[in-house]
């Protein structure tokens, strides 16, 4: 075939990686084809901040959306998988202001026009580097269509919403309890809090009872928020305190009376059972301060440095005032003991600053009107969470959802379109900047100062990207979008905002699936962190192994919304595997002198040309479903298996003597086309998992096609599949694999022919056989098979099995040194017995089995179990040498 050329003796990603991305992206495909008739398939990327770089979350989630994108192309779709970056509020201003702190300057010293000018300048700078690195991963994204969420259209879609919900009520502004960073100065989202598990202490203090010589303890981590407490809690049904509730306690230092009432929140083995509540700092607290109608005291301002309500300890730090509290806890006598407790500490995302629970006025949207739909969508089943158990995730938070704290104390983001008259105190909230109050005239306005909180603008991401609020092609060609891939860890922070946004503001659901995928830990099963330094950089990995290399490691052995552990032995197995794949074809790029294509004709086939192509159809079967239920890391196992196992290391290797330069011309002709057909399958249903290796070799292979990226997904040739030949050469493979467990057992070289003695089990076991004893032959290093079609005395000193086709005997005298080698089996003997003493007697130590961890007694157990098993083999092969 003259267009099949050979590859280079080594793959070598560096030289083939950039090449292919640049000519898909030039030849444009990676955006939707012009095919107005075939069926859409839009996917909008989750948007990066602005200011990450690519970490391994990223790399998961961006391959498996590039998968389905390149699987679903390849099946004809128009398909969009449409990127984008987020603004990150406090992230990105947060870098500004670092990079004007080492010019000695402040945001406030250019003021808020110039600052923001200096935050686009950063963004324009450096706002692409994660999608530049993206692209090394080979993300197919419709480049041309990238987004950012305070682009023109997306910023125009931010204040549609926005004003559409405050006309309706449903956005409003009140006190509540939010997060707040005391070094970021502004309220943080859930998501933005990171929980981190510390060594801290449980302080118990004594509450005393009003006109009594009784006392309540209270036990509480932060014992300087008791300064703003406003009630002790117990759980109504804890007998120690029945009788205290509806009194008063007068609380230590501020000398003030309290209540005690009962509440179901309160736990009544933690800790005294009585809880202090502080409703200005805690948000449980604040719920319960809300259904008990308590006074709400704030003690700390926004730097958590405390105010006049905490007394005498006004102008401390929060954490110097809980040192001179507690020294004067215990002087009074207050405080009973301290107790070492381990417990989550919320900390800030960007700066790792403490958080501080407070109350604050904020801009608040109303959920319960818009989770309702929001909720319906889904157990309905017109979203699917995939896998389905989020569903139930998914549920539980709409149902006890929570009004949501959209406003923040920033200058980047999307400024609240709300202005205020200075003249007739008019609040006016408007889609475009007026120019005078509708009410007096007035031109003297001012707009709110807020920024609205990042998710606010994500949560219009599946449609704000499309054009929307116009009707635009985009919108109404891939609107709702196909799926959602995303991590589990945003569920409620994104995924059902996004729900209820879209239903809200276009009628529709924004996509019919959502897949779940879980987190990238490290290899002992933790977060990977900064403060753990136990990251890994992908652009380290791509450098030094590929891309293909890393996505396929990533995939391999993921399963929908588990978490999966990285090991970089993981990749090194991938390496071996594109290395493997590279062989393979080069061997028959090297044998194709005098290929032309052929219809393959049943009657010129070989059992084993039947089964691989058998084995190909049924490949493209279960990685198709695989794909169309999500199943990514299944379906690349599937390959895997397929391409390592079954052509490389028995369907090539069978072949070689066909291809030999005295071999028939049929035979070959016929060998070559199966060899050329079924690397084709394999090149394909690999392509979305790793794509550039794929297409060097394609266009290698088939030079005189245009690109593996847009051919045609494999079809399936239901006339291919045997079960029956299937059957016949699994058998043989048994015999093989048999075989060669009697060499390694008993130490056979590597070139030393064996005899052997077959007793088939019936006529047509006997059959299949002596047709294929070829193959037994090569991959098994026989010299010769005598069949025996009666049952025979076993031959002495021979290694033997027996199958369900045939008794298998393997003389061994003049094969190996009999003595020599029951010396070795003597000495390997000995050892597997020490080994047995070993565990047996630890598992035997009644001292270990109480200490020792569950995991590895269970460990003991089973190397136990193996050097049992291994000393039995030993002594059967001795037997079988001694006769």
């Amino acid at each position: 075939m003259s267009s099949q050329q050979p590859l280079s003796s080594v793959y070598e990603p560096d030289k083939v990686e950039n090449k292919w991305y640049e000519y898909w992206k030039e030849k444009g495909y990676f955006k939707p084809r012009e095919d107005s008739q075939a069926k859409t398939f839009s996917i909008v990327m989750p948007p990066p901040n602005v200011t990450g770089s690519l970490h391994l979350g990223h790399a998961l989630d961006n391959t498996l959306q590039d998968i389905l994108t390149r699987w679903r192309r390849m099946q004809g779709y128009r398909c969009l998988w449409l990127p984008g970056t987020d603004h990150a509020g406090i992230a990105t201003q947060a870098k500004v202001e670092e990079s004007l702190a080492a010019e000695g300057l402040s945001k406030h010293d250019l003021g808020r026009e110039k600052f923001l000018e200096r935050v686009w300048e950063w963004k324009n700078n450096y706002g692409d580097k994660i999608i530049n690195q993206l692209s090394l991963m080979g993300s197919s994204c419709d480049w041309s269509r990238t987004r950012f969420t305070m682009d023109a259209d997306c910023s125009s879609a931010v204040r549609e919403v926005f004003v559409n919900l405050y006309n309706k009520g449903l956005i409003y502004q009140g006190d509540y309890i939010i997060n707040w960073c005391p070094r970021c100065d502004t309220a943080i989202s859930d998501i933005e809090v990171q929980h981190e598990d510390r060594s801290g202490h449980l302080f118990h203090i004594k509450y005393p009872l009003e006109n009594s010589a009784e006392y309540l303890v209270v036990a509480t981590t932060r014992p300087e928020t008791m300064l703003g407490d406003s009630g002790v809690a117990v759980h109504p049904d804890d007998e120690r305190y029945r009788s205290m509730i509806g009194k008063q306690v007068r609380l230590p230092i501020m000398d003030r009376l309290i209540p005690i009432f009962a509440d179901d929140y309160v736990e009544s083995d933690f800790g005294s059972g009585a809880v202090k509540v502080t409703p200005s700092h805690d948000p449980n607290d604040f719920e319960m301060g809300l259904r008990h109608n308590l006074e709400q005291i704030s003690i700390m301002d926004n730097h958590a440095i405390m105010n006049e309500n905490a007394g005498k300890y006004k102008g401390l730090d929060r954490y110097e005032c809980r040192k001179q509290l507690l020294a004067d806890l215990e002087e009074k006598g207050f405080l009973i003991k301290v107790e070492d407790h381990q417990h989550a500490i919320g900390q800030c995302q960007r700066c790792e600053t403490i958080i501080e629970p407070l109350i604050s006025k904020q801009w608040f949207v109303s959920m319960k009107p818009l989770a309702e739909p929001a909720l319906r969508s889904v157990v309905n089943g017109d979203i699917r969470f995939v896998p389905e158990r989020f569903t139930k995730i998914y549920c539980n938070w709409m149902e006890g959802i929570r009004d949501w704290c959209i406003s923040r104390q920033l200058w980047w983001g999307h400024r609240i379109p709300v202005w205020y008259c200075q003249e007739c105190e008019k609040v006016i909230c408007a889609k475009v900047d007026p120019e005078q109050c509708p009410q007096c005239g007035s031109i003297n306005l001012v707009q709110d100062e807020d920024v609205l909180d990042t998710w606010f603008s994500s949560a219009l991401w599946p449609f704000s990207t499309l054009g929307w609020p116009q009707e635009t092609e985009d919108f109404s060609n891939f609107y709702p979008t196909s799926v959602l891939v995303t991590g589990r860890d945003i569920i409620f922070f994104w995924v059902a905002r996004m729900i209820f946004s879209g239903l809200e503001h276009t009628g529709k659901i924004p996509f019919f699936d959502v897949n779940i995928h879980g987190l990238i830990l490290d290899g002992q099963g933790r977060k990977m962190s900064k403060s753990l330094g136990n990251g890994v950089d992908p652009l380290d990995i791509i450098a030094k192994y590929g891309a293909d290399t890393l996505r396929f490691s990533l995939i391999t052995g993921v399963t929908p919304g588990n978490d999966v552990r990285f090991h970089l032995e993981k990749v090194e197995n991938t390496r071996n595997f594109a290395n493997k794949l590279w062989n393979a074809a080069r061997f028959v790029l090297m044998n194709m002198e005098g290929f032309k294509e052929i219809v393959l004709d049943q009657d010129h086939l070989q059992l084993v040309d039947k089964w691989i192509l058998s084995r190909a159809e049924k490949c493209k079967i279960e990685v198709t479903k695989c794909l169309e239920n999500y199943e990514m890391g299944e379906a690349a196992q599937i390959i895997y298996d397929f391409c390592w196992d079954d052509y490389c290391d028995w369907y090539i290797e069978l072949t070689k003597s066909r291809l030999a330069k005295n071999a028939a011309a049929t035979d070959k002709l016929v060998a070559q086309n199966v060899l050329n057909r079924v690397l084709e399958v394999i090149l394909k249903l690999l392509h979305p998992f790793m794509p550039f290796i794929t297409e060097e070799i394609y266009q290698k292979l088939s030079a005189a096609k245009e690109s593996i990226m847009i051919s045609a997904w494999p079809t399936i040739i239901e006339e291919l599949i045997s079960e029956d030949v299937e059957m016949q050469m699994n058998h043989i493979m048994t015999i093989i694999r048999a075989l060669r467990n009697i060499r390694g057992e008993f130490n056979i070289a590597p070139n030393a022919k064996i005899e052997v003695i077959a007793v088939p089990s019936d006529n047509q076991a006997l059959k299949l056989i002596e047709d294929n004893a070829k193959y037994i032959k090569v991959m098994a290093g026989v010299e010769s098979i005598n069949c025996e079609t009666s049952s025979i005395d076993p031959p002495k000193q021979a290694g033997s099995v027996q199958l369900s086709q045939a008794v298998l005997y393997v003389p061994l005298e003049g094969i190996i040194d009999i003595a020599q080698e029951m010396e070795r089996l003597n000495k390997n003997l000995v050892k597997s017995q020490k080994e047995i003493d070993q565990s047996d007697g630890k598992l035997k130590n009644e001292k270990f089995v109480a200490q020792a961890p569950p995991e590895i007694i269970a460990k003991e157990k089973a190397k136990l179990e193996e050097a049992q098993k291994k000393k039995e083999g030993i002594l059967l092969r001795l037997q079988l040498l001694k006769n």
